[in-house]
């Protein structure tokens, strides 16, 4: 099993599963270049990370490989208490992480550029942080009454949290006064698995 993964990227949330998960895998970084070229795009013609390769075959897509490893590996308990409901919070918080939070940055790392306005799109910019800080609110709100986003124990939905929440450093995102949200951060920065990936890929 091989991953290709870009420094900072939401692929960091799998390569964080792989090393909870505990068993061989390879990994290769790859630079926004190296995604430009046809050996790249022949895996992932959309040139993005993460993609996953098993056994010759290959998978895309964040929320389908994070999936993909806990079904293949039931024994971690990353995906849930193992009832509907348990993999139904897990499934959740990833949607919540996956389809709300991961977009809503987009305007910050120049998806509006096109608008060839300067007023326009510091506007889009201002916007995107407003609704970042609210979006990250709910999930402070969530980690004050769990330890983790899904509930009691970790999962897959964790990983992917904690990534987006590094991109606010970068990015002008207050999340000031989200004292759950920064315990969380802090566990998850403290972990053995975490400080081995982001060492190769922060």
């Amino acid at each position: 099993m091989k991953l290709y993964t870009s420094p900072g990227a939401c692929s960091t949330a799998d390569h964080i599963v792989l090393e909870w998960i505990g068993k061989p895998y390879q990994v290769q970084v790859v630079t926004r270049e190296m995604r430009a070229t046809p050996e790249f795009r022949a895996l992932n013609p959309a040139g993005a990370v993460p993609v996953l390769e098993d056994d010759g075959w290959v998978l895309t897509q964040n929320m389908a490989i994070l999936h993909y490893l806990t079904d293949l590996n039931p024994e971690a308990k990353l995906d849930g208490d193992g009832t509907p409901r348990g993999r139904a919070e897990v499934n959740r918080w990833l949607a919540f992480v996956n389809a709300d939070l991961h977009p809503a940055f987009k305007p910050l790392f120049g998806s509006t550029a096109y608008l060839d306005d300067a007023a326009a799109i510091d506007k889009s910019k201002d916007n995107a942080r407003a609704t970042l800080r609210m979006l990250f609110g709910r999930a402070n709100e969530q980690l004050g009454k769990h330890e983790w986003i899904a509930g009691k124990t970790r999962s897959i939905a964790d990983p992917y949290l904690f990534i987006t929440s590094r991109w606010t450093k970068g990015v002008g995102v207050d999340l000031g006064g989200y004292e759950h949200l920064a315990r969380f951060c802090a566990r998850m920065e403290a972990d053995p698995a975490v400080q081995k990936v982001l060492a190769v890929t922060a």
